[in-house]
């Protein structure tokens, strides 16, 4: 499998895990309204389930706007980018793991290989950031190369 293929598949699992956080999240946005709903008005002031549903209800409208931007932060990536310097949507392979910049998701499996999807604010792409191949740099007092950029 060439670099850009690997790229794509990476794209389109990120994509992927997203849609079903996406869902998810509308449903719990859904079903906690409708929960509330069906509560009907409070019975008096002190009651508080109704306000407790409510702010279930937008905390996971919340995580949906976060799904939703996430969504398109991977969908900006090209694709077919080229590059030598490590940048947002590069494909990183150490001496240590495989990394791809895009967003937090953590572990992606990718024909029997196993690649970690980071973010651009993540400690480890601070230190990575415009390195090329053949550079080094150092994480838990280990040093890792960097073996190819894509």
């Amino acid at each position: 499998m060439n670099n850009q293929e690997i790229r794509e598949l990476l794209i389109k699992e990120c994509l992927k895990i997203v849609d079903t956080t996406v869902e998810n999240a509308k449903l719990a946005v859904e079903d906690t309204q409708k929960m509330a709903n069906e509560y009907g008005q409070p019975k008096d002031r002190y009651d508080s389930y109704r306000m407790q549903l409510l702010r279930k209800r937008d905390l996971h409208a919340q995580q949906l706007q976060k799904a939703i931007f996430e969504k398109s932060v991977i969908q900006k990536i090209e694709k077919s980018q080229k590059s030598t310097k490590i940048a947002f949507g590069s494909v990183i392979i150490t001496s240590m793991q495989k990394l791809f910049v895009s967003i937090g998701l953590g572990k992606i499996g990718i024909d029997n290989d196993q690649y970690f999807a980071i973010s651009v604010n993540s400690p480890i792409f601070k230190q990575l950031k415009n390195k090329t191949k053949g550079d080094s740099f150092h994480i838990n007092n280990k040093e890792v190369k960097i073996l190819e950029v894509f």
